[in-house]
């Protein structure tokens, strides 16, 4: 038998972190808590982070549904876990708390050369949205710090000055020294998406995310086939759970890459999913991060290493907040690293 307990968290930017939804200065996760009832001392912790404005299952029931779930642990533990495919973010802490809880209770996930501090993974350096001013401190000091991949959020501030920012960007550093990859959260219109694909490319992007708004398949496939730009399809897979429903938008819409949320997704098995289908149609993938604390971060780390991808990974949002939980993890060089402490 099992027990386990609720905590609400909310999270503090340090500073308003623009996206093209708008500006986040709060955002709130659940840590979920599981033992066993016959080893009370060993407990396992996972982390339903929400995004308000994107995570699928958000709405004003949530929190009394989460309540819910583990009030009633046992019965999803035991047999109604997949219940949950239309929850991802709570699939996912108790996916991830089980799995600590098989571990011994030591945020140890997937114990691997990470896990004991012998080899890194590699990540991308975060831009927010902004001012030109602020994209340009941003950019040159992650820079740096030694950051050779670098990630901007673009679609929040007029097209031309981004252009602008990157043409900066790349007339002082370029892409055999800095891989420039950008998101545009679905901010491009179908109208002129292609046009202002055919313009982002001259600086040499690895790719953009998200380019429209997801759910327009047949927009999007379109993109896909003509694009002077690799494309990474993001916010298009939240929401679908189905193995043959996943198969079928891949097959559609022929992404070049697609990006793995797995607080978004539904945990670690449904990243498995897609990452099978998307090798077996050879589209290329990575896995990003999405606002958790360091709890979820370093579980998505620890389960990110596993896969051994050679890309850089979108890890590197545990410096976001002021408040975050206390961390084995830290980056030095562009480089994520878990410290061990014993």
């Amino acid at each position: 038998m099992y027990q386990a307990s609720l905590e609400k968290y909310t999270l503090d930017f340090k500073q308003p972190s623009g996206t093209s939804r708008g500006v986040l200065t709060q955002k709130n996760s659940w840590f979920i808590r599981i033992w066993k009832t016959n080893q009370p001392e060993i407990v396992g912790i996972g982390e339903a982070s929400i995004i308000e404005n994107l995570s699928p299952e958000w709405n004003v029931a949530y929190t009394h549904f989460i309540e819910s779930v583990v009030a009633n642990i046992n019965a999803y533990v035991q047999q109604e876990i997949k219940g949950l495919a239309n929850y991802p973010s709570i699939y996912f802490a108790i996916e991830m708390a089980l799995r600590d809880l098989e571990h011994g209770g030591k945020q140890v996930y997937y114990p691997s050369a990470f896990t004991s501090d012998e080899a890194p993974i590699g990540i991308n350096g975060l831009i927010w949205m902004g001012t030109k001013e602020f994209l340009l401190e941003q950019i040159n000091a992650k820079i740096a710090t030694g950051f050779t991949c670098i990630k901007m959020k673009i679609g929040a501030i007029d097209f031309e000055t981004e252009l602008a920012v990157l043409h900066f960007i790349r007339r002082k550093y370029p892409k055999d020294q800095i891989e420039l990859r950008v998101d545009a959260n679905g901010a491009f219109s179908t109208k002129d998406a292609h046009e202002q694909l055919e313009q982002l490319a001259e600086f040499d992007l690895h790719s953009i995310e998200q380019p429209i708004k997801a759910g327009q398949i047949e927009a999007m496939a379109n993109l896909c086939a003509n694009t002077p730009l690799p494309i990474a399809l993001d916010e298009e897979l939240i929401g679908i759970t189905n193995y043959d429903e996943k198969k079928a938008l891949l097959e559609r819409i022929k992404p070049q890459y697609i990006i793995l949320k797995p607080s978004l997704l539904g945990g670690f098995e449904a990243s498995d999913e897609w990452i099978e289908i998307a090798e077996n149609l050879n589209i290329k993938w990575w896995i990003t991060s999405a606002l958790e604390s360091n709890i979820g971060l370093n579980a998505i780390a620890q389960y990110t290493f596993t896969k051994n991808n050679p890309l850089p990974q979108g890890l590197g949002t545990g410096q976001l907040y002021t408040n975050n939980t206390p961390s084995p993890l830290t980056i030095e060089k562009g480089q994520l690293y878990l410290k061990k402490t014993d």
